[in-house]
């Protein structure tokens, strides 16, 4: 698994104090004001305040003091370690852990690997690509089991829940 988690991307300076915009690529936007630190471009870098808006974060990193300080910011990705990533309930998982796992039947035939995970409100939806691309709704009844560590997910025969082409 990887070691790093990918949280959000700086969009643009916020103010003239050196504020960075940031798009969240988490679900809870909350968890930022948890961080006392994050990483960009390899380096630890200490965050002095967050304030959430409605669909965005502006944050105020140490060092980065300025307009200009904060456009050479643009573009870069924020991550945390594994281990300051959020708790995740039970039978959840880190798009970041799915993506490149098996997928196979439950009678053991290989579907393909997971590519993708649309969000679609209701439920996620796997995108797999193997001998042709199949999207499988992340349901109880579909996925059987999904091991991150294995990087190994059963699901149901397709034939039994989507009309074959």
């Amino acid at each position: 698994m990887k070691e790093y988690m990918t949280v959000g991307q700086i969009t643009k300076p916020h103010g003239v104090r050196g504020e960075v915009k940031v798009y969240p690529l988490t679900d809870d936007v909350r968890r930022f004001r948890k961080l006392k630190s994050c990483i960009i471009d390899d380096k630890v870098v200490e965050i002095t305040w967050c304030k959430l808006q409605a669909d965005r974060v502006i944050l105020k990193l140490q060092g980065v003091d300025t307009v200009e300080d904060a456009e050479r910011m643009r573009n870069k990705y924020i991550k945390v370690e594994r281990k300051d990533a959020v708790k995740l309930p039970r039978n959840s998982y880190f798009i970041i852990d799915l993506i490149g796992c098996k997928v196979y039947d439950s009678e053991e035939r290989y579907i393909g690997e997971l590519i993708d995970v649309i969000k679609t409100g209701s439920n996620d939806v796997y995108e797999v690509k193997g001998e042709k691309e199949i999207l499988i709704p992340a349901l109880k009844e579909i996925v059987y089991s999904v091991d991150v560590e294995e990087k190994k997910i059963i699901i149901k025969p397709v034939g039994e829940w989507q009309d074959e082409d």
